[in-house]
């Protein structure tokens, strides 16, 4: 891939409609960036004199981290806005709040809200590249990215793999994220979970629904195991917890019957006892603390190659 290319969009704000070759785009440089965090200096000038502004709106703590580790390491100036300690509580706007931050000339905004589409109304009205760090239920595309990348980096070409997303795929928006980025890698893609929490139009997606997991765990080179998210719930969608972990939970009894067990992977946090147990978690068939490592090391791809359609940034 040459060096020199450049995502085709000023801004990542999802992956519905970003191209196959963007991603991989990302995919490439993720992969120099996880060999600069691996060595005794891990900071590279990439982002030298830019300054990332972080607006936090939704509580988050993995996110967060990962990008602010990221900004470091690629030397960026960093401003991390809380709406938990801002004048958001005293009633300002999020318009005021993004006129405010630009005024000190931000270059990168990096923004997580609980209202979906605010990253993309934010793209139409300032300046700023703007990464999506998750928006309500519609899109978390850097989290996906960093699925994909921790796939092909156990598992190689994604080219007609099969991946299955288990859980509650109606609050996600990882699961979104996951789905339109994977199918442009050529991947299959399934669901399975309770019926109440498997949209109904996601077969419109191209989205196979298997409705027992024994049965998907079967079909999948990968299961992506998605947290139950009790506080986007405003009704019973199962019967209860233990219900939901004997029907959907993954246990090493059930990967124990199985002729091939698949990569695990979780977005996190993991309800442990819930969506897996801790022994799974914990076990070479999963591969949670490399999604961890490969948060840092994509978000570092994605900042460096929006920065670098301004100006052309070294990379060491």
């Amino acid at each position: 891939m040459p060096q020199n290319a450049k995502l085709q969009s000023r801004h990542l704000l999802g992956l519905q409609h970003v191209p196959a070759e963007d991603i991989q785009l990302i995919l490439h440089w993720a992969g120099h960036f996880k060999e600069v965090i691996n060595r005794p200096i891990k900071r590279v000038p990439s982002l030298r004199d830019l300054t990332v502004a972080n607006l936090f709106f939704e509580n988050s703590t993995r996110t967060r981290l990962s990008f602010e580790l990221a900004e470091k390491r690629l030397s960026a100036d960093v401003v991390n806005f809380s709406a938990s300690t801002s004048s958001v509580k005293k009633g300002e706007t999020l318009n005021d709040t993004v006129s405010n931050i630009l005024a000190m000339k931000v270059d990168l905004v990096v923004i997580r809200h609980s209202e979906a589409g605010v990253a993309h109304f934010l793209a139409d009205r300032v300046p700023a590249h703007i990464v999506n760090a998750g928006d309500g239920t519609h899109e978390h595309p850097t989290q996906a990215l960093l699925d994909a990348f921790t796939m092909q980096e156990r598992i190689g070409s994604l080219e007609g793999k099969k991946v299955v997303i288990v859980g509650d795929i109606l609050h996600s928006r990882v699961a979104l994220s996951n789905i339109f980025g994977l199918q442009k890698l050529g991947v299959h893609v399934a669901v399975s979970g309770p019926s109440t929490l498997i949209p109904r139009a996601i077969s419109e997606l191209g989205v196979e629904v298997i409705d027992h997991l024994d049965d998907a765990l079967e079909w999948a080179d990968v299961a992506n195991v998605l947290r139950v998210q009790h506080e986007r719930m405003d009704r019973a969608f199962f019967p209860s917890i233990r219900e939901y972990h004997k029907r959907y939970g993954i246990t090493m009894e059930r990967l124990n019957r199985l002729k091939q067990v698949p990569l695990i992977l979780h977005p996190g946090p993991i309800n442990r006892g819930v969506e897996l147990t801790s022994e799974v978690a914990d076990s070479p068939y999963a591969a949670i603390l490399n999604q961890v490592e490969n948060g840092v090391a994509v978000r570092m791809a994605v900042l460096y190659l929006l920065a670098s359609q301004s100006a052309p940034q070294n990379v060491v």
